[in-house]
């Protein structure tokens, strides 16, 4: 069974950049099947970690739709809706080494998708099945992740500013996650491009939450250095203040990687079918 973490957080707080660096980790600890999932809109999940997306699911998903509606002849004879979609979301994950990539694309146009929808949370739970690991970069609010899977979330990590009012927000989106029609284990509030230590103010604000702090992230500038010059998380140095933030959270959500990471080294690199 996989371990799935699911980041999210109010545009501009980094949640992006934690969720591939957080992919660059668990490689790095031995994890060989990761599974990342962009579920944001603003699909930038796969700039930083440095691959190119041919379709996304809403594309794929799209046609499917466009097809039906356009009767026989439309889609492809003898095969079921449900096959064919996930035929193509398989045939357009992105391999790279030593992870997987399924970008879910922009939001549906006019009409209802709730058929859809289905199709592709059985599509998507049938995939994630095949990883040791799956990271969800989620948009900011959460609603769309009873859309997208019916598994559920080991660890959720909200991800804030260094601000009272980016916390605050954290925890209402703490409580839209218990509206949610699906588990969610472990909660985490992640503070990023912080000063170091956390000044006394906001880690008041943090405990007022009632959500554990699983880590600060500090400001790196080869952070800032890779964003402005395009580049990836993979690029960044292996001291990477971020990086080493990030490999300490992920470690503690996860205690089997920090005891015995090796167990995961006998995994296929390629996902298994």
């Amino acid at each position: 069974m996989s371990f799935t973490f699911a980041l999210a957080g109010k545009g501009g707080t980094g949640k992006t950049t934690t969720a591939a660096l957080a992919v660059r980790v668990l490689g790095e600890l031995g994890a060989r099947a990761v599974l990342a999932v962009d579920a944001d809109p603003n699909a930038t999940l796969h700039e930083a970690l440095g691959v190119q997306v041919e379709r996304s699911v809403g594309e794929i998903t799209e046609q499917m739709l466009a097809s039906a509606e356009a009767g026989p002849g439309g889609m492809p004879a003898g095969i079921a809706k449900d096959a064919w979609l996930e035929y193509n979301i398989q045939r357009y994950v992105v391999e790279a080494n030593g992870f997987d990539l399924l970008s879910m694309g922009r939001p549906e146009g006019a009409g209802c998708y709730c058929y859809a929808n289905n199709l592709v949370r059985g599509c998507i739970d049938s995939l994630s099945r095949g990883y040791d690991f799956v990271v969800m970069d989620n948009e900011a609010g959460l609603e769309h992740l009873s859309r997208r899977t019916t598994r559920d979330v080991s660890a959720l990590l909200i991800v804030s500013d260094p601000s009272v009012r980016g916390i605050r927000t954290a925890q209402r989106l703490d409580a839209l996650a218990s509206e949610l029609k699906i588990g969610i284990g472990a909660r985490y509030l992640v503070i990023d491009r912080s000063e170091t230590p956390l000044d006394p103010v906001l880690r008041e604000a943090a405990k007022a939450t009632g959500l554990e702090l699983l880590g600060v992230i500090p400001t790196d500038e080869a952070i800032a250095r890779a964003d402005l010059e395009g580049g990836s998380v993979f690029g960044l140095p292996e001291r990477s203040p971020a990086l080493v933030a990030v490999r300490d959270m992920i470690t503690r959500a996860v205690p089997t990687l920090q005891s015995a990471p090796a167990r995961f080294a006998q995994t296929p690199t390629r996902r298994q079918t």
